[in-house]
C-alpha cells in the first residue's frame, strides 16, 4: 500500500493549493492567515514567534497545505522549519515523510536542488522515496545525467531497495528516448538484484520498447515479468503492436488480457485494438470487437467511435462513417471536432470538396470550435483544387478567432501559388507569418526560393528571400543549390553562377545533369569555359569532381553534356 501511494505522487508539483472547497473553512482560515504571516516576515531577521499561536492546531495535512499554498519557495521553506519544531509543542507534531515531499516538490518546482539537498541531508530524511523526486525534476529539465547521478545515490545509501529511484530514472529516460540506456539500467538492476521490480519497473520498460517500435522485446520483457501484470501493462503492449501494424500481435496480447483473472479489458483496450484495425482498413474485425465491448458491459466512448470514423474516411468509406456518427448519436454520444475533422477528410479525398467546405460551415453552426487540424483539411483541399485565396482567406480568419495555423497550412497555399505563377503573393505571405502567430519554416523557404529562381530577372529577390532564412536558421540544402545555380544561369549572371557553382563543389552536393548543362553552355557563351578547364574536366570526363559530383551516367558521352 505504502509503496503504491508514493508512486501515486512521486512526480514533483509546482501547483499552488488546487480548491478551496477541498479544505475545511477552519483549515482556510488558517492557512491564510499563516500566509499573511510569512509574506510580511522581514527576510534579513525574520521573527517566528507570530506563528506560535498556531502550534496546537499543527498536523501534517495543514503543514502540507500551506506549503503548497506559498508562490514563494522560500516562505514554504522558512514555515517548513519553525513547524519542524513549534513552541510550544501540545500535540508532539512532527512531520511526516509526505510532508518532506511536499517541500522538496516545491523546492524542486523552483530549481532550488541545492537547498532542497541540504535540507534533506541534515536532517538526515534522504530517501529512495524522496531521491525519486529529484530525479524526476532533473528529468523534466532535460538533465539526464544528473538523473543517473541520483539514482546512483539511492542506490548508495544502502538502507533500503531503490525501487521508486529506479522506476523514476527508467521513466525519465523512455522519455527523453534513451530506450537503450534504460534497457542497460533495467538489465543491471535486475541482475544485481538491486530491487525487485514492480509492475511499474516492467511497464516503464515494455512502454520504452514500444515507443521505438521494438515490440518484441516489449512481448519478452512482458513474459518474463516476475509480478503479476495490470490493465496498464496490457493496454501498452496491446498500443505498442498496432502502432506497428502488428495486429495479430496486438490480438494475442488482447486474449491474454480477456483470460486475465487480475484485471479485464477496460475501454482503452477496446478502443486501441478497434483503432489499430481501423487503420489497417479491417472494418469488419472492428465493427466485431466493438460488439464484443458492449457484451462484456464496457460502454464505447467517443475516442472509440471516432478510431472507426476516422479509419471509414480515411478509406473513402464516407457514407459508412456517417451512419457510424449516427450510431454514436443513438448511443448518447456527442460527436466532437475530431469526429468532424475525419469526415472532412473522407469528403476531400472522395473529391466532395463543396460538401467538404459545406460540412466546416455548419460544424460553427452547431456550436463547434473548429481546430487547427479541422483548419487545415479545408485549406489544403482549396489549394488542391486550385484556389490559393480562399485558403488565404481561411488563414486570416483561423487568426481572428484566435487558432494558430500550421506551418504546413502556409506551405500548401506556397505551393499552389507557385504553381499559378503568383509568387509575390505568396513572398508577402511569408512576410506576414510571423504577424499571424506562424514561423516559416525550411520549406516554406525552399518552395517559394526554387519558385522565384524560375522567373526571369528575380534573382535580388531570391538573394533576399535567401539572406532572410539564413538569419532564421535555415541553411540551403542541395536542392536549392541546384536552383540557385540553374536560376543565375537562366539570368545569364556567369559571376554569381560561378560563385555558386563552387559553393556546390565545397559541399560536395549533388548538381543536377540538366543544371550542369545549362550552367557549361553559359560558361561557353561568356567565354569562361577555357579559362576554367582545369575545374570542369574531371566533371564532364567521369562525372565528378575533387570536391561534388554530378548527376550523370558513367556511360554517358561528354559531348552528350553540352
Amino acid at each position: 500500500m505504502a509503496r503504491a501511494f508514493g508512486k501515486a505522487i512521486a512526480k514533483p508539483s509546482s501547483s499552488s493549493l488546487s480548491s478551496s472547497s477541498n479544505i475545511p473553512n477552519r483549515n482556510l482560515c488558517l492557512i491564510t492567515s499563516i500566509t499573511s504571516i510569512l509574506q510580511n516576515l522581514n527576510p534579513q531577521i525574520p521573527d517566528f514567534s507570530s506563528l506560535n499561536k498556531f502550534s496546537p492546531h499543527l498536523s501534517p495535512n495543514l503543514v502540507i497545505q500551506v506549503i503548497k499554498n506559498q508562490k514563494n519557495p522560500h516562505h514554504a521553506l522558512q514555515f517548513f522549519n519553525w513547524a519542524s519544531n513549534p513552541n510550544p509543542n501540545p500535540k508532539n507534531y512532527s512531520h511526516t515523510p509526505l510532508c518532506y515531499a511536499a517541500i522538496t516538490d516545491l523546492l524542486l518546482s523552483h530549481s532550488l536542488f541545492s537547498t532542497a539537498y541540504s535540507l534533506l541531508h541534515h536532517s538526515n530524511k534522504l530517501s529512495d522515496f524522496l531521491i525519486c523526486r529529484f530525479i524526476n525534476a532533473l528529468g523534466h529539465c532535460g538533465d539526464i545525467r544528473g538523473a543517473v547521478h541520483w539514482f546512483h545515490k539511492a542506490k548508495n545509501l544502502g538502507r533500503e531497495h531503490c525501487v521508486y529511484s529506479c522506476n523514476a530514472v527508467l521513466s525519465v529516460l523512455v522519455r527523453a528516448n534513451r530506450v537503450n540506456f534504460a534497457k542497460a539500467i533495467y538489465n543491471q538492476v535486475l541482475s544485481e538484484a538491486v530491487i525487485e521490480p514492480d509492475v511499474y519497473t516492467h511497464t516503464t520498460m515494455i512502454r520504452g520498447f514500444c515507443k521505438v517500435g521494438m515490440v518484441e522485446s516489449a512481448r519478452k520483457v512482458f513474459d518474463e515479468m516476475r509480478c503479476e501484470p495490470n490493465i496498464v501493462t496490457y493496454n501498452t503492449l496491446i498500443h505498442g503492436f498496432c502502432k506497428k501494424g502488428d495486429m495479430e500481435g496486438a490480438r494475442s496480447v488482447f486474449d491474454r488480457l480477456v483470460e486475465s483473472k487480475s484485471c479485464e479489458p477496460d475501454v482503452v483496450s477496446f478502443t486501441t485494438l478497434i483503432d489499430g484495425y481501423s487503420k489497417r482498413g479491417e472494418f469488419k474485425k472492428a465493427v466485431e470487437c466493438l460488439k464484443q465491448m458492449t457484451e462484456r458491459g464496457c460502454s464505447p466512448n467517443v475516442v472509440t467511435y471516432n478510431a472507426l470514423v476516422e479509419g471509414l474516411c480515411l478509406s473513402g468509406e464516407v457514407d459508412e462513417a456517417k451512419m457510424m456518427m449516427g450510431r454514436m448519436r443513438l448511443n448518447g454520444l456527442k460527436d466532437n471536432v475530431a469526429t468532424n475533422t475525419s469526415l472532412l477528410k473522407g469528403l476531400c479525398i472522395v473529391g466532395k470538396s463543396d460538401d467538404a467546405f459545406k460540412h466546416f460551415r455548419e460544424m460553427a453552426s452547431r456550436g463547434m470550435k473548429p481546430d487547427v487540424k479541422a483548419y487545415g483539411v479545408v485549406v489544403n483541399e482549396y489549394c488542391k483544387i486550385g484556389k490559393p485565396r480562399e485558403a488565404v482567406s481561411l488563414l486570416r480568419e483561423m487568426v481572428t478567432r484566435g487558432v494558430k495555423p500550421s506551418v504546413s497550412s502556409f506551405n500548401a497555399v506556397f505551393r499552389v501559388l507557385v504553381d499559378e505563377g503568383k509568387i509575390d503573393e505568396g513572398v508577402l505571405l511569408l512576410k506576414q507569418m510571423s504577424h499571424m502567430g506562424c514561423s516559416p519554416n525550411f520549406l516554406s523557404y525552399c518552395i517559394l526560393v526554387c519558385g522565384l529562381c524560375k522567373v526571369k530577372s528575380r534573382m535580388q529577390a531570391v538573394e533576399e528571400l535567401v539572406s532572410d532564412m539564413l538569419q532564421n536558421g535555415h541553411n540551403l540544402d542541395a536542392t536549392m543549390y541546384n536552383c540557385l545555380l540553374q536560376g543565375y544561369c537562366e539570368d545569364g549572371d556567369e559571376e554569381m553562377a560561378l560563385k555558386t557553382y563552387y559553393d556546390i563543389m565545397n559541399k560536395n552536393f549533388v548538381i543536377k545533369q540538366d543544371v550542369f548543362s545549362t550552367f557549361v553552355k553559359l560558361m561557353c557563351a561568356k567565354g569562361k569555359l577555357k579559362e576554367g578547364d582545369t575545374v570542369f574536366e574531371g566533371c564532364l570526363l567521369g562525372g565528378f569532381q575533387l570536391s561534388g559530383k554530378v548527376e550523370a551516367n558513367a556511360t554517358e558521352e561528354p559531348g552528350t553534356l553540352t
